[in-house]
C-alpha cells in the first residue's frame, strides 16, 4: 500500500453499514493521481456506495478518507474536490446547454463574460461547439451526457466521479462514448473514478481498476494482469470468459503446483502463489486458450489435457464456442475465431480432448 498522500483518493478502513446491512465492509483503497480508475463489480456490491462516500453524499459508518493526503472525511460535497456524474442525466429541462453547463459558475457568482467564455471553451472540449443554444430534448443521449461531463468538468475539480455514466445508452453509443471518455480524461489530466458492472467498458477506459463484491475489495490492478492472471477465484469467475476448476493440491514441486480435480491432475506454474499439499484452489483456462486437440497438440508435453463430451456450437458473429462437458460434469468453453467450420453435427456426443498450454492455467485461491 502506498503512501496516501501520493495519490488522489486514499480510503482506509471504510465501512458504509444500513442498519444490519453491510453495503461496504472495512475497505482500503488506493487511487493514484491522473488515473482512469474502474469501480467494478456485479450490481449491489457497493461500487456505487463508495463513489457516493468519496463525493461526500453519504457518510460513513467507520474509516476513513482521504483526498490529495487530506482527511475529508467530515467534509460536506461542496468542500471536496470532486465532482459527480450521475447514472441519469440529470439535466435542467427548461435551460439551454450554455445554462446547464454554466450553472455550477453561476452559483459561485463569477463574471457573466468569464461564465460565457468557459462555457464555449468547454463546449468546444466534449465535442459541442454550436450547440449552446440547444434544449436538452432536442438532444442524443450521447450528447445529454457530455452536456452533463462538461457541466462537471467546467468547475476545475480535481476528481471527477462518474456513477454507471453509459448505462442508458444504447451498445453502439456505450462503446463511441467509452472512447470519447477515455480521450477526455487524457487530455483534462484529472484522475476518473467511474462505476460500472460492464466488464468491455471497464477493459476501454481503465489504467487501474478494482474489482468489489458483497462490500468487500476482490483484487485491485491493472486491467491486462486482473484478465490474464487472476488472483482470486471470484475475479476468474466475473472478469471475463474462463473455465474454473476446483480441486486440491496434490503435489509442489518447484515452480509446479499439481492441482487434483477429481478425475484427473493438472499441472499449472505457481508464480507468487502460497499453496500446500492438501489446500483448496482453483485452476482458470480462458475460453479463448483452450482448444480441442488435434493429432499434434496431443503430442505436445507443454499441452495439458483431459477428456471430454462434446455437447455444442454456438455461433457468436466474430468467435464461435465449443461446448463440452468434463468427466465430472462441469462444462468447459473452447473460443475460437468464425469459420473454422462448424463442429456440432459431426461432433455432438462424441467423446474428444480438450487442453490448454500449460502457461495459460491461471491459479487461485477460493
Amino acid at each position: 500500500m502506498t503512501n496516501a498522500a501520493e495519490n488522489a483518493v486514499a480510503v482506509r478502513g471504510l465501512a458504509k453499514n444500513y442498519g444490519a446491512v453491510a453495503a461496504l465492509r472495512s475497505l482500503d483503497l488506493d487511487i493514484g493521481s491522473g488515473d482512469y480508475f474502474v469501480l467494478l463489480g456485479p450490481s449491489g456490491g457497493g461500487k456505487t456506495t463508495l463513489l457516493r462516500l468519496i463525493g461526500g453524499f453519504i457518510r460513513p459508518s467507520n474509516g476513513r478518507i482521504l483526498i490529495h493526503g487530506q482527511d475529508v472525511t467530515d467534509l460536506p460535497p461542496n468542500r471536496r474536490p470532486t465532482s459527480m456524474v450521475f447514472q441519469g442525466f440529470a439535466l435542467f429541462p427548461h435551460m439551454t446547454v450554455a445554462g446547464n453547463v454554466g450553472y455550477g459558475l453561476r452559483l459561485r457568482k463569477l463574471p457573466k463574460a468569464e461564465i460565457r467564455d468557459r462555457v464555449s471553451a468547454m463546449l468546444e472540449l466534449v465535442g459541442l461547439g454550436g450547440y449552446a443554444d440547444r434544449m436538452p430534448h432536442e438532444l442524443s443521449g450521447g450528447q445529454q451526457q457530455r452536456v452533463q461531463l462538461a457541466r462537471s468538468l467546467i468547475l476545475d475539480v480535481d476528481i471527477l466521479l462518474l456513477d454507471e455514466p453509459l448505462a442508458a445508452l444504447d451498445a453502439n453509443l456505450r462503446k463511441d462514448m467509452c472512447i470519447e471518455l477515455k480521450r477526455l480524461q487524457e487530455k483534462v489530466g484529472i484522475t476518473f473514478i467511474h462505476v460500472t458492472h460492464n466488464q468491455e467498458e471497464a477493459m476501454t477506459v481503465a489504467d487501474n481498476l478494482a474489482i468489489i463484491s458483497a462490500g468487500e475489495l476482490v483484487e485491485s490492478g491493472r486491467a491486462i494482469d486482473l484478465y490474464e492472471t487472476p488472483k482470486h477465484r471470484f475475479t476468474a469467475d466475473f472478469f471475463g470468459e474462463n473455465n474454473i476448476l476446483d480441486g486440491r493440491v496434490a503435489a509442489v514441486d518447484g515452480d509446479t503446483v499439481s492441482v487434483d480435480v477429481g478425475f484427473g491432475t493438472i499441472p499449472v506454474a505457481r508464480q507468487d502463489a502460497k499453496v500446500t499439499v492438501g489446500d483448496a484452489v482453483s485452476v482458470s483456462i480462458r475460453s479463448e486458450r483452450t482448444i480441442i486437440i488435434d493429432g499434434r497438440a496431443a503430442d505436445d508435453p507443454a499441452i495439458t489435457t483431459l477428456p471430454a463430451t462434446y455437447q455444442d456450437t454456438v455461433y457468436l458473429g466474430l468467435t464461435t464456442s465449443d461446448l463440452a462437458l468434463l468427466a465430472d460434469g462441469t462444462e468447459i468453453v473452447a473460443r475460437r475465431l468464425s469459420g473454422n467450420g462448424d463442429r456440432a453435427q459431426s461432433l455432438r456426443g462424441a467423446s474428444i480432448t480438450i487442453g490448454w498450454h500449460y502457461a495459460d492455467a491461471k491459479l487461485q485461491a477460493t
